[in-house]
C-alpha cells in the first residue's frame, strides 16, 4: 500500500509540473520522440530514470507504454504534436509543440523543412507550379523569391521565410493542380546536407495510405409475395386474336413476295385467317408506297456517320474556378433583373470637353466605361444597401465602395478592383483600370489587385457592341451592372410634328433577392440614371 502510494505521489509531480516542463528545449523532445514500442518500466527503472534523464525525457519515458509521433509541416512553420501513450494513472495526456523549424521524422536525415504550397487567396484549394526561379542547391534568403505560383485568380510570387538552401524541388516546374499544403520543396540550414535529399520523398505523401473503400451494404432481400392466381375466366366464345410473340404467321406466298420486296413481316398487319398474313396484305403494303420506305430506311441503317473533328483545349486554373464560382452563383442566388434606358448626350458632350483639357495637359484620354464606374460607385453611396452582402447569419453593409470591373483576356475573366472609386477623380480612375487591365492580360494581378470588391461592372457595349445582356452576381457581392452599347433613337419633340434624335445607353442591374429587394435595386438605378443623365452631377 505504502509503495502504491509513493507511485502515485511521483507522477502526480510530474503531472503538476507538465506545463513547466513542456516549455523546455523542444528539440530534445522532438529527438527523443519514437514511434516504437517500449515496455513498461519497473520501480528500479523508474527511479533511474529519474536520475539518468532530463525532465522531459522523465515524464515520457515513466508515463508512456507506446508514443505514436507524428508530424505536421506547414508554409511558415512546423507544428509537431504528440499524443503520448496511457500513463499508468489511467487518464489521457497530450502535448502540442510549434517550431519554426522542420524536424525529419526519420534518424538518417538531418533537421530540414518542408515548404508547402501557400494559400495565397481566400479563395484557393490548389494551385500549380508556374516557374521556379531557383534551383535545387542555391541559396535562399528571407524575402528571396522561390517560385511562381499559379493560383485561382493570378499568377503570384511565393517568397521564402527563411535563410537555407534548396535541397529538393518536389513538385516540378509546370506542376499542377497541387493541394494547398501539399509539399513543393525541402530546405536545408547546411548545405553538406543537400545530398542527403536526393531520393526524399515527403512523409505527408509516403505515409499516405489509400482510404479503405467502404463496402457497399448488401442489397435488401426481395421478399417474394405470392400473387393469388386470378379466378378462372368463363369460357366463351370469341374470335382468336392474332399469335402474339415474336413469331408472325404468313402463307408461304406471303413470306416469298416480301422477301422478294424486302417488305418486313412484322409491320404489316395480317387480314387473314387468326390475323395471318397472306399475299394481297404484301401487295397492298407495296401500293401504298412501303416499299419506298422500307428502301429509304436500309438505305440510312447501313450509312456511316462522319466522325467529328475536334481538339481538346486543357483548362486553365482561372477557367476551372470561374466556372466553379459562376455555377455556384446561379445554383444558389436568386437573381432578378432589372434594365432602364439612360440618355447619354450630355455625358458624351461632357467627355469631350474633359478629353479636350487632359490632351492639352498632356493626360490620357477618359473612357465612357471610366464615367459609367465613377456613376456606379456614387449611386452605392446614395442606396447602400446595394452595397452589401449576404451570410448566414447576417447582412453586411460595406463603407467602403470598391468597384470590380471585369477584364476579358485570353486565359480567362478576370475582375480587378478600383477601391474607393467613389473618392477618386475620374483620370484616377481611368489611370488605374487601364493598369489592372493590362497587369490582367499579362497575368500578373496580385491578390491586392481583385481582392475586396463590394460591386461589378461589366461592360460589352463599348468593345463589343452587344444591345443588352444580364450579367451573373459576383459572390460573395450582391449586384453586379451589365453595360450595354448605346444607339441613336428618334424621340418626340416639343411639337406635334417634331422629332428629335438621342442616344440611349441600356443597363442591367443583377440582383440578389435576398440583400436587395426590388424597390431598392430600382431606387439604385434611378440614381445611376441620374448621375449619366446630368454628368455634371458627379464632379460635385
Amino acid at each position: 500500500m505504502a509503495y502504491a502510494s509513493r507511485i502515485l505521489l511521483n507522477h502526480s509531480k510530474k503531472l503538476k509540473d507538465v506545463s513547466t516542463l513542456l516549455r523546455r528545449e523542444q528539440a530534445a523532445s522532438i529527438r527523443y520522440f519514437s514511434s516504437t514500442k517500449r515496455a513498461s518500466l519497473s520501480r528500479e527503472d523508474a527511479s533511474s530514470a529519474r536520475l539518468g534523464f532530463s525532465p522531459v525525457e522523465r515524464i515520457t519515458r515513466c508515463s508512456t507504454d507506446i508514443v505514436p509521433v507524428s508530424i505536421s509541416f506547414a508554409t511558415t512553420r512546423t507544428t509537431l504534436s504528440s499524443t503520448v501513450g496511457r500513463p499508468r494513472l489511467g487518464q489521457e495526456f497530450s502535448c502540442s509543440m510549434q517550431s519554426v523549424r522542420g524536424f525529419s521524422s526519420g534518424s538518417d536525415l538531418p533537421p530540414h523543412q518542408e515548404i508547402g504550397m501557400p494559400s495565397l487567396s481566400p479563395t484557393m484549394t490548389e494551385g500549380n507550379i508556374a516557374k521556379w526561379l531557383k534551383k535545387e542547391g542555391d541559396k535562399v534568403a528571407p524575402g528571396e523569391v522561390l517560385c511562381e505560383v499559379e493560383t485561382d485568380k493570378a499568377t503570384v510570387e511565393m517568397e521564402c521565410m527563411e535563410e537555407g538552401f534548396l535541397a529538393k524541388i518536389v513538385k516540378a516546374e509546370g506542376s499542377k493542380e497541387i493541394q494547398v499544403g501539399e509539399v513543393i520543396a525541402i530546405t536545408v540550414e547546411d548545405e553538406e546536407d543537400i545530398g542527403k535529399f536526393k531520393d526524399y520523398t515527403p512523409s505527408s505523401t509516403a505515409d499516405a495510405t489509400p482510404p479503405k473503400e467502404e463496402l457497399a451494404p448488401p442489397p435488401p432481400k426481395e421478399e417474394k409475395v405470392e400473387q393469388a392466381s386470378p379466378p378462372p375466366e368463363p369460357k366463351t366464345s370469341k374470335p382468336s386474336p392474332p399469335p402474339s410473340g415474336d413469331r408472325v404467321f404468313a402463307s408461304p406466298l406471303a413470306r416469298k413476295l416480301a422477301e422478294d420486296n424486302n417488305v418486313p413481316l412484322s409491320s404489316i398487319k395480317g387480314t387473314g385467317p387468326e390475323g395471318r398474313i397472306v399475299k394481297a396484305d404484301i401487295e397492298d403494303y407495296l401500293a401504298s408506297g412501303g416499299k419506298e420506305a422500307t428502301a429509304k430506311q436500309s438505305k440510312v441503317t447501313h450509312s456511316k456517320v462522319p466522325a467529328l473533328d475536334y481538339v481538346d483545349i486543357p483548362r486553365s486554373q482561372i477557367r476551372k474556378v470561374t466556372a466553379s464560382r459562376l455555377a455556384f452563383s446561379k445554383q444558389t442566388i436568386p437573381h432578378y433583373y432589372l434594365t432602364v434606358d439612360a440618355c447619354v448626350d450630355k455625358l458624351m458632350g461632357l467627355r469631350s470637353q474633359l478629353n479636350s483639357f487632359q490632351e492639352a495637359s498632356g493626360g490620357k484620354r477618359i473612357s465612357v466605361n471610366d464615367l459609367v464606374v465613377k456613376a456606379a460607385a456614387l449611386a452605392l453611396r446614395k442606396v447602400p444597401q446595394c452595397n452589401s452582402s449576404w451570410t448566414d447569419d447576417y447582412i453586411r453593409q460595406f463603407k467602403n465602395v470598391n468597384i470590380n470591373v471585369a477584364v476579358q483576356t485570353e486565359n480567362g475573366l478576370y475582375v480587378p478592383v478600383v477601391k474607393d472609386a467613389d473618392k477618386k477623380g475620374l483620370s484616377t480612375i481611368g489611370e488605374e483600370v487601364r493598369l489592372l487591365a493590362q497587369k490582367a492580360k499579362e497575368n500578373s494581378l496580385k491578390p491586392e489587385d481583385y481582392e475586396g470588391g463590394t460591386f461589378t461592372v461589366s461592360n460589352l457595349g463599348g468593345p463589343f457592341g452587344i444591345k443588352q445582356f444580364c450579367a451573373v452576381v459576383n459572390p460573395p457581392q450582391a449586384a453586379i451592372l451589365a453595360v450595354g452599347s448605346a444607339e441613336k433613337r428618334v424621340v418626340p419633340g416639343n411639337g406635334p410634328d417634331e422629332f428629335n434624335f438621342a442616344s440611349y445607353m441600356p443597363v442591367t442591374l443583377s440582383c440578389d433577392h435576398r440583400v436587395v429587394d426590388g424597390a431598392i435595386g430600382a431606387e439604385w438605378l434611378k440614381a445611376f440614371k441620374g448621375y449619366i443623365e446630368n454628368p455634371e452631377s458627379m464632379l460635385l
